[in-house]
This record gives C-alpha cells, structure tokens and sequence, in this order.
C-alpha cells in the first residue's frame, strides 16, 4: 500500500486485534511486524511454547545490572512474530481485578474504570463454556479449559485447600481470590493467539497488508506536528517509507513502542538533545514508570519420575505429538501453567500474590533448571511499588536501548515474595502434596527458616513473569503520555495501544488486558472516523 489510511507497528497481540477491527470497518490497513510470521508448530502445540523463546521469534530484553537483586541482569523476553506475546506465553487468561480499573480512573484514565472495561473484555472474548455478565461467547478470542490436567497441578490444587484457600473456578468472575485451573486463550487442543484468531479471521480481505520481517526505526511528521508517515527496514534491508492517511497506531509493547517515540523526537528533553535528536515534543514520561511482575520459586524434588521431564525426548516425545497431530488431546494440549492461586498475604483485603505452578523445575535465560523431576511453585507480586526506566543508548535505531528494571527497588516488594515464599512453602508441605513431594529443593529443606533467609532467596532468584508495562503512561494530566483515548499528547494522528500505556500494572498476567486496550483503542478509533466522516464506519 502507498498510502494507507491506517499504518498498525507490531503485529503482536494488540497489533492483530486493531488490524481485524480496521480491515473489517473497511479501513485501508498496513501491519508491520519486526519478526517472522507464526509459522512453526511450537507456537501451535500449547505445551512447547518454552522452545520458542530464545530464537528469532522472540527478543530478550536486557538490562543494566540492578541492585536490588544482587547485581544481576534482568532478562526479559517478548514476543516478535505475528501474534506476539499471545503466539509465545503460557496462555494464561486473567484480566486482573476490579479495582486495579477503579484505581487507573482515579489516576485520570477518565472512562477506564470496571463498568467502563468489561464490555471490551467480553467484546473479545468466546469462552467455551462460561456466559452471563463477566463472559462473552462470540469475540474472537478463544478462552478455554485445557484438555490435559497434570497429576502434579491436581496435587497442588488440593494441597493449597488443605492450607485454607477456597477452590475458585473463575478467577475472572466475581472474586478473584483462591486456588484454580486457569482458563487459557487455546481452542481445540491448540493455541488461540490473536495472531491464529483476530488476524486469521480477516487475513485474505484486499484493504489488510501484512509484512513481517519490518523493523520500524521513527515516524515523521508534518510542521503541524501530524504523522504523515513510518520509516522502517524491511526484509531485505532497504529503508523504507510509508505514508500514512490517518493515523498511525503503536502496538510495539512497552520496551519497543517508547524507543520508537523517542526516535522520533517525543520524549524527555535531555534526553533527545543527548542523542542529537532535535525535539519535536518534550514529554519527560516517555520511558518512565516501567513495571513488571516478579517471581521467586520453591521447588520441590518429586519421589517418582512424574514431571514433565523426558516427555519431550525419544519415543515419549513421538507419542505425545502423534497424539497431538492426529486427535489434538494428550500433554502436548496443556499450557503446562495449568494451576495457581491467587492470595492476600498483606491482610488489606485484596490479593497480592499470585502463584504460577508448573510440573517441573524451571530455570530462566540466564540459568538451567535444577536437574532431575519435581515442581516449581511461583508465588509472584501483584502490583509492584519498585519503577524503573528506558532510555536510548543512541541516535541508532539498531542498538539497544539503555533499560533500568528497578527490579526489587523498594522493600516492600521484598517482603511480599517473602510471605509468598512461606504461602509456598506450607502449601509444599500439606498432605496432597507431601504423598508426591519427597523434600524441598529450594530454598531449604528445613521446614523452618528466617524471613533473612527467604530474603536472599528471593534477591538471588526472583525473575520477570514477562509483564513490561507503564512506559507511555496513560491519564488526564499534562505529564501523561496518552490521552484517556490512547492519543499521544502533543502530536496529531498517532495513538499507542499497548502495554506501555498501563500507569500501574494490573494484578495479573498481562495479555488479556492487552487485547482488552486494543478493543478500546479500535473503538476510538473508528469513532473518530465515524465522527469526521458523518457515517458508521
């Protein structure tokens, strides 16, 4: 397309949301993707999606050593094919709790509160067997029930019961505390990426092109201060141009989408003058109030060979993927984060932690799991008060940015994988658990230790859950970066609909409120063109 009249950057999981919303209000549509397309059967198969990250289908994200976690590095990897973060995550479908929605309208998200942004999470969704006022049935988002319930996730289930939580079967209904199976954006024993439903579905229409392969390097803009088009690189290297009528729409994600804008002249004013990047729009934001969910992991040494270990080597490995391929059942359909909890260990009256639990003993991209079977129980923050940051290490839109996690910061963030560590730890112990668990592994197997000790477990273990969010905040004052209709403050025709607007994270893993902000942010979309037009788009 020469001139489209929509240009969408990132072809991730909000990305393919605003693409099928456009195309299908007949809108003129270019989609550009930095990665390769979504076509290897590990993204498919629900239980590999571990053998994606680390290849050209993701980008690993690294910051600077940080303090408050004994000076290691912070790893975080993010999608970059078509689907983005829904085409390689554990599929786990939460959108978080009601107040974290109230608390973003109380921040001046005007219009962003629970009764505001329901209807966009049920607008998307197609849930296989639940309905009524928290569920849709006919979006495009497939939420189900995973076909294959690991023996190790039943034991944790009834373990956490044992310890006082109460069985909860929707964490996305009235309450979210408790202990569960997690819904999962899969369908028919395969993974729902927005890329496999939202995009899929309007994939062959003439006015929608999707490149991939494009790696976007700036906007530019007119002596009005209104985007007229994208630079970017494409497959074969050339530098390109493309116009754009309207708008463009920044889907890169929260690492991505503020090193975009500052390469184009909108951010903090040192910042870009450092750089030798002559100010188009100061907005000292852009790059700030970074946020991301941690973890820290007890691992537990099962008596019998029961994990997930082997089962994708030799004759085990062929088994599961005929069985996959042929009747779409079997393991290869787990998400394998099939269970976990969601808990108030601070006594406010509102979770906390939440536990991601997985069949196996899990490492990290800077370290390989413990050797041999067990299970990882992962309690994990919920709203972080640490912050960090992003800036440009250069003018050059190839080197990586300068990425400050802030990761463990503040104390209080400390303390609450504390009480999460002890949660695990007497959840390890109960007796469903304890018939399957010989010993723990980590942090010790004695069965009482000092809040010192949990302490240095988790600053020399706690890792991302990979939620980078709040870096192009959104909110009604003069310092936000968007408008409560996701408009980039001081520039004309280019909105962000991405995590990177969120101003605090929500409590929860992060997709299905990406996918919820690019329902909204379609809807703004065509509302304005609904209005300039004087006709339904």
């Amino acid at each position: 397309m020469n001139q489209p009249d929509y240009v969408v950057v990132g072809g991730g999981s909000s990305g393919c949301v605003i693409a099928h919303r456009l195309t299908m209000a007949g809108k003129r549509v270019l989609l550009l993707e930095d990665g390769p397309p979504d076509n290897t059967q590990f993204i498919h198969m629900p239980a590999t999606f571990i053998k994606v990250i680390g290849t050209k289908r993701t980008v690993i994200y690294e910051s600077d050593p940080q303090p408050g976690v004994n000076g290691r590095i912070s790893y975080v990897p993010q999608g970059r094919t078509l689907g983005g973060g829904s085409s390689v995550n554990a599929m786990v479908y939460i959108r978080g709790q009601r107040q974290d929605y109230e608390d973003w309208a109380q921040q001046g998200c005007t219009g962003w509160g629970w009764d505001q942004v329901l209807p966009a999470f049920r607008k998307a969704e197609s849930h296989m067997r639940l309905s009524g006022e928290f569920h849709g049935n006919e979006g495009p988002l497939k939420v189900s029930d995973t076909r294959f319930r690991h023996p190790l996730s039943l034991a944790f289930v009834k373990a956490a019961q044992q310890c006082g939580l109460k069985y909860n079967d929707d964490f996305n209904g009235e309450e979210q505390s408790g202990v569960g199976f997690y819904h999962t954006t899969t369908f028919n024993g395969q993974r729902g990426s927005t890329a496999s439903t939202y995009l899929a579905a309007v994939k062959g229409m003439p006015n929608l092109e999707i490149q991939t392969g494009c790696y976007v390097h700036k906007l530019i803009f007119d002596a009005d201060k209104r985007v007229t088009g994208v630079v970017y690189r494409n497959g074969d290297g050339t530098i390109k141009t493309v116009n754009v009528r309207e708008e463009v729409i920044l889907c890169a994600g929260a690492l991505a989408t503020p090193k975009i804008l500052m390469l184009s002249g909108i951010g903090p004013s040192a910042e870009l003058t450092k750089h030798g990047i002559k100010p188009l729009v100061v907005r000292e934001q852009v790059g700030q109030n970074f946020q991301d969910h941690l973890e820290v992991s007890v691992y537990g040494r099962t008596r019998k060979p029961i994990s997930l270990l082997g089962n994708d080597q030799g004759l085990k490995a062929l088994k599961h993927g005929i069985e996959w391929k042929l009747f779409r059942h079997g393991l290869l359909t787990s998400n394998v984060v099939e269970s976990g909890c969601f808990v108030d260990t601070s006594g406010e009256g509102r979770p906390d932690i939440q536990f991601h639990v997985l069949p196996t003993l899990v490492g990290d991209v800077d370290r390989e799991p413990i050797d041999g079977h067990g299970i990882s129980l992962n309690p994990c923050f919920l709203r972080p008060k640490s912050r960090g940051s992003v800036r440009l290490r250069s003018a050059n839109p190839d080197d990586p940015m300068q990425f400050n996690s802030g990761a463990l910061s503040e104390q209080a963030d400390v303390d609450t994988l504390v009480r999460g560590l002890r949660l695990a730890r007497r959840i390890l112990r109960a007796p469903a658990l304890a018939e399957v668990i010989d010993h723990e592994l980590r942090p010790s197997a004695k069965a009482e230790i000092s809040d010192a000790e949990l302490e240095a477990h988790v600053r020399s273990h706690a890792k991302t859950v990979y939620h980078p969010v709040g870096t192009c905040r959104m909110g009604s004052d003069a310092e936000a970066v968007v408008s409560p209709t996701l408009a980039v403050n001081g520039v004309k025709g280019v909105r962000i609909a991405d995590a990177s607007i969120m101003p605090t994270l929500i409590s929860g893993n992060t997709n299905a409120p990406v996918v919820m902000i690019a329902e909204r942010c379609a809807e703004f979309v065509l509302d304005k063109a609904q209005d300039k037009s004087g006709a339904t788009a």
